[in-house]
């Protein structure tokens, strides 16, 4: 029987310098919830200035993408390494391997590529155009492809019949029969719609709850609002994430502020379960 645990988002850390090369938990693989309670913030951006501002405004994971090639534009690797090198140690990184549909044997060459070059606690695989059969054999070659310290996540989409994508509702066994470590629920299409005009409060809390009973760590984005964070942490995921909310300016042309990241932070600090934390500096 195949056994996954949902590592805590605190756990996707990389090694001190001059250490181990790859990423190490913090905590026990078994740990089921990070020390602070509530959602993380993840923030999207696509060079290593945009890391700097998002990492001093406060964001608890820095994500790497190329948001003019797709939702999960796929991030270059010396862009990842240069994100890693300017944004502090204990602040995770994740990068994204593209929308899809990708060959097994391409999305597996990607990602080792990626991860030699920047080390990211994560990466995340779009399923756009994929079956079920299709989505499985992929995740499981990226997963065969990296060192288990670094995580795989499944990104679904929303919009999944026009994406050609997973069911949501599939993600999560879809997930845990890969082996891999968390699901992503995004938009694939971004017109304007978001994660919250494409499916409804009760099929997102069903979503977050299936990743819970099969071991993953959920995470929910799709062109979210400020105002749209309160209704996300009552749905509970372990990550929300954001580009445009988080720039000055649209998702691709824009550029991702520190004062609209430090603002997303003061206001998931504010909700009801949410422990008081520092900024990073």
């Amino acid at each position: 029987m195949l056994t996954v645990v949902r590592p805590a988002i605190e756990s996707l850390v990389d090694a001190p310098a001059g250490g181990d090369p790859w990423p190490r938990p913090r905590y026990t693989p078994a740990t089921m919830r990070p020390p602070v309670p509530g959602m993380r913030l993840l923030v999207s951006v696509v060079d290593a200035g945009e890391a700097r501002a998002a990492a001093a405004g406060g964001a608890d994971v820095i994500d790497v993408k190329d948001p003019a090639t797709g939702a999960l534009g796929a991030a270059v690797p010396a862009v990842v390494a240069a994100v890693r090198a300017a944004v502090p140690p204990p602040t995770p990184v994740s990068a994204a391997l593209g929308d899809g549909p990708l060959a097994p044997e391409d999305a597996a060459a990607l990602a080792r590529d990626v991860v030699a070059a920047g080390r990211p606690a994560f990466v995340k695989l779009g399923l756009r155009g994929m079956n079920a059969t299709d989505a499985a054999a992929v995740l499981r070659a990226v997963r065969a492809a990296l060192p288990e310290s670094v995580a795989v996540v499944a990104a679904g989409f929303a919009d999944f019949r026009r994406a050609g994508s997973p069911d949501p509702a599939a993600l999560p066994p879809l997930a845990r029969a890969a082996g891999i470590q968390g699901c992503l629920l995004d938009t694939a299409i971004k017109d304007g719609r978001g994660l919250l005009d494409w499916l409804a409060d009760d099929a997102l809390h069903a979503f977050v709850a299936g990743c819970r009973t099969s071991g993953l760590f959920s995470a929910l984005a799709g062109s979210l609002r400020p105002e749209d964070l309160a209704r996300i942490a009552a749905i509970g995921p372990d990550l929300v994430g954001v580009r445009g909310a988080a720039c000055v300016g649209d998702r691709v042309g824009g550029r991702v502020s520190e004062p609209r990241v430090r603002a997303l932070v003061a206001a998931l600090a504010a909700m009801p379960g949410r422990a008081q934390r520092t900024s990073v500096p």
